[in-house]
């Protein structure tokens, strides 16, 4: 009779870390689906919707690449279904960017997205990075300089209602003992 064993700690962790990735990544895309309000302002004026706050809560609780990773895919494969096919590409690599860098600064130095400061100051961080490659981008599709700064104001907009909404769950959801618990080093 053959023993059977349990799933090894390495494969156990990159199983959780595979779900959990799929799960930031789809929380991105329905949080940037279910609530998006299209900006009057010009033709490119964006949305401000719930994404962003996802992305920076995703960035908080779990680090830079699951950010990065849940960033990139959730908001690019938004665009692709709603419309905005012509930004996916673009909001492929600003937004997980912007994850990556919210995530790099707040788990800084151990800091494991445990510091309110240093979780605002990774998101206001990470907007100049999200502005510089989508105004960079719609050059590129608009052939024009002048036309991609009227996607400015309504991108400040979003990141702000982000970070409005993104740090009293993040404080909520750190008194949680999921997120009390080893699992922080665990994630790294």
């Amino acid at each position: 009779m053959q023993k059977t064993t349990a799933p090894t700690t390495v494969s156990s962790k990159s199983t959780f870390d595979l779900i959990l990735t799929s799960m930031a990544i789809a929380l991105v895309f329905v949080a940037t689906l279910l609530l998006n309000i299209r900006l009057p302002i010009a033709a490119n004026g964006g949305l401000v919707h719930l994404g962003t706050a996802m992305l920076f809560i995703i960035a908080m609780l779990f680090g830079p690449k699951k950010a990065a990773l849940a960033g990139a895919f959730g908001m690019g494969l938004f665009d692709l279904v709603s419309g905005w096919t012509a930004w996916a590409p673009i909001s492929f690599i600003a937004r997980g960017l912007q994850g990556y860098i919210v995530g790099q600064i707040a788990w800084s130095a151990s800091r494991m997205g445990n510091s309110k400061t240093f979780n605002i100051v990774g998101a206001i961080a990470s907007v100049p990075v999200m502005l510089a490659v989508y105004y960079i981008g719609e050059a590129i599709i608009f052939s024009n300089l002048i036309i991609p700064a009227a996607s400015i104001p309504g991108n400040l907009v979003q990141n702000a209602v982000g970070l409005i909404v993104a740090i009293p769950v993040v404080i909520a959801l750190k008194k949680v003992p999921f997120f009390k618990r080893d699992f922080q080093k665990q994630n790294q």
